[in-house]
């Protein structure tokens, strides 16, 4: 059955970034997203109660995954210039089978992130 999880490691501190917000959102027909979810990231960098997308509510389609990054390394003490490099990584994917797993993992600095399709 298919489901969409994520996963964010924070690279300058060595440690999965807990607290972080992440916004999921799907594309509309006219080239717009809708927000479906906002999550914290627990602990372990990942969200609490499953996957961000279980596979009731997996649809084929583009979608958005926005991870607040500088507000993240605010909360961390991180001094960062103001406008900050990196504020929100949006990541625009998409779902072509529904029935699959999708996971989008987020290694992520106040200066660089990285991203690929996960296991």
């Amino acid at each position: 059955m298919g489901h969409l999880s994520t996963h964010v490691l924070d690279t300058a501190n060595g440690c999965p970034a807990a607290g972080m917000q992440v916004v999921l959102q799907q594309g509309q027909g006219d080239g717009g997203f809708r927000t479906v979810k906002t999550v914290t990231l627990n602990a372990d960098g990942r969200s609490d109660g499953g996957p961000l997308l279980d596979a009731a509510a997996m649809a084929a389609g583009r979608w958005r995954l926005a991870f607040h990054v500088a507000d993240y390394f605010r909360g961390r003490g991180a001094a960062l210039p103001e406008p900050p490099f990196i504020d929100v990584v949006n990541l625009d994917f998409g779902i072509a089978d529904a029935q699959g797993h999708y996971h989008v993992p987020l290694l992520v600095s106040p200066f660089s992130y990285s991203t690929y399709r996960g296991s």
